[in-house]
């Protein structure tokens, strides 16, 4: 059988074989500590240059769209005064109610309908306003067209008000002019949910 040639393997010097090793860590070390880390922050800046621009697109479409903008927040808040002046004045139910009172007698004298007497009605919360209301009890009238302006001026206020529950009583079957009853009235005021979490927050 012949023999298999013997591969030869050159004999390396102590000297060559560290001086292979030191580079070869010298090379690991400006791998991990140099261009690794160089890489991440070109990706980090790359990312930071990507936000930047999304808010310089966001901020360029805010000035496009300006205009439109104040347009709306003008419509708003011009809105949100009608609302505020078609409440009824006052901080508490009990001068709600008075305000309220005092615009039913004088609708009420301008169409000569009598009042014979006013109950202040349980207010209630219907967030982000208050209810209150009144009930009141009227003298026999016999004309029905006054009675219908009463009712139409109390419908059609500037203040938001509207008659919730109504009783009329036709005193004569024969004389259906003659006509009594109580209504019930229902103004709207700043409700007190908003001012009651603002003092928890402050305690």
């Amino acid at each position: 059988m012949k023999k298999l040639p013997s591969l030869k393997i050159p004999k390396v010097s102590q000297k060559k074989l560290v001086w292979g090793l030191l580079g070869l860590a010298v090379t690991l070390l400006l791998l991990f500590f140099g261009i690794l880390p160089l890489v991440e922050a070109g990706k980090k800046m790359g990312d930071e240059i990507a936000m930047k621009r999304k808010v310089l697109q966001k901020y360029d479409e805010f000035l496009q769209n300006r205009k439109a903008i104040e347009e709306d927040l003008q419509r708003n808040q011009k809105q949100y005064e009608e609302i505020q002046q078609r409440l009824l004045p006052g901080e508490t139910p009990q001068l709600g109610a008075a305000s309220l009172q005092e615009i039913v007698k004088k609708l009420a004298d301008r169409s000569g309908i009598g009042i014979r007497s006013f109950k202040i009605v349980e207010p209630k919360e219907t967030f982000p306003y208050r209810k209150v209301s009144i009930q009141i009890e009227f003298n026999p009238v016999n004309n029905l067209l006054s009675l219908g302006q009463f009712f139409h001026d109390i419908e059609h206020h500037e203040k938001k008000l509207l008659i919730s529950e109504m009783d009329l009583l036709v005193l004569n079957i024969r004389a259906p002019n003659n006509i009594q009853g109580n209504l019930v009235i229902t103004g709207l005021m700043k409700g007190t949910q908003g001012k009651e979490k603002k003092k928890e927050g402050r305690a």
